[in-house]
């Protein structure tokens, strides 16, 4: 069973649905996962697949948009900055734990990509959550990253171009845009062809290929590595694709690797998107995330 639902986050409302097990006992009370999508993603972007499976399985889920995204309220749109993000996740735990079929002692997060970095820190500083998936997660450092990606003299264009456009928004109260993607050789947010192809082909019916270059310049501070030796006790379950094109494996790895225990990685043979309808990966890498939560939520 599904229902649209909306809740509260900084005076706008985040849009969601809740998905509840087609059988439920009377004063029982159930586990809950609480979802989001990755970079600029909406909740129609196979979050329902991973959702339904697990509330099959006898767990309440919450899936949502982001403020600024998707169905949910909130100026100017297309607004990706990691640490509202955040609060939005927390909310969502706190609107979740207010219903009164659900355990507020059995909370799980989910997250993917951009979103799978969001849950490290949520699990790492809200120990309200007890189980947490993070699939084909984002590494955080976004300064680093960018640097050695672009090298000394293109981060200095970038930043120039990112404070040519905090001028704009003082100057104005507007920012600019980059398109999320777009074809090779026009600037974007993710310049892969592989997100271009997935995001162009599965975009759903509320994503908009748009994002605010403030959100670009605030996500340079993001790094998650903090974060990610204060989850243990919270058990960890980390999905990576061994040929990703955001988020380098041979990154990624080694630093879950140092993360404290009790945790688990997989790895599977695929891409960064493969992991969301293409199978084998999708059954693969769902069953291991139902597996976790009925592990540790159940």
């Amino acid at each position: 069973m599904r229902r649209d639902i909306t809740f509260n986050s900084h005076g706008l409302k985040c849009s969601g649905w809740l998905y509840a097990p087609a059988k439920i006992t009377q004063n029982k009370k159930m586990p809950a996962i609480v979802m989001a999508h990755g970079f600029s993603g909406t909740k129609e972007q196979y979050l329902d697949r991973f959702a339904a499976l697990f509330a099959a399985h006898g767990f309440i889920v919450l899936v949502f948009d982001y403020r600024f995204l998707g169905a949910s309220e909130g100026e100017p749109r297309g607004q990706v900055i990691w640490y509202e993000q955040i609060e939005d996740y927390l909310n969502a735990i706190t609107w979740v734990c207010a219903q009164p079929e659900v355990d507020t002692e059995r909370i799980g997060v989910w997250g993917t990509s951009f979103s799978g970095a969001h849950v490290l820190s949520v699990a790492a500083y809200d120990r309200r959550v007890k189980a947490v998936v993070s699939q084909v997660p984002g590494i955080g450092g976004g300064f680093d990253g960018m640097r050695a990606m672009m090298g000394l003299e293109g981060m200095k264009r970038i930043l120039a171009y990112y404070s040519a456009d905090r001028l704009r928004r003082q100057q104005t109260g507007k920012g600019d845009y980059l398109p999320v993607v777009a074809p090779a050789g026009t600037p974007s947010a993710l310049p892969t062809a592989d997100s271009l192809a997935w995001f162009t082909t599965d975009s759903g019916p509320t994503w908009q290929n748009m994002v605010t270059i403030e959100s670009m310049e605030k996500n340079l501070e993001y790094d998650i590595t903090l974060a990610l030796g204060r989850i243990s006790p919270t058990p960890l379950l980390v999905i990576l694709a061994k040929h990703d094109s955001l988020i380098p494996y041979t990154v990624a790895k080694p630093l879950f690797e140092k993360a404290p225990e009790p945790k688990k990685i997989l790895t599977f043979d695929c891409g960064h998107f493969d992991i969301y309808a293409r199978e084998p990966w999708f059954t693969q890498a769902s069953k291991a995330e139902l597996d976790w939560f009925q592990q540790h939520l159940t």
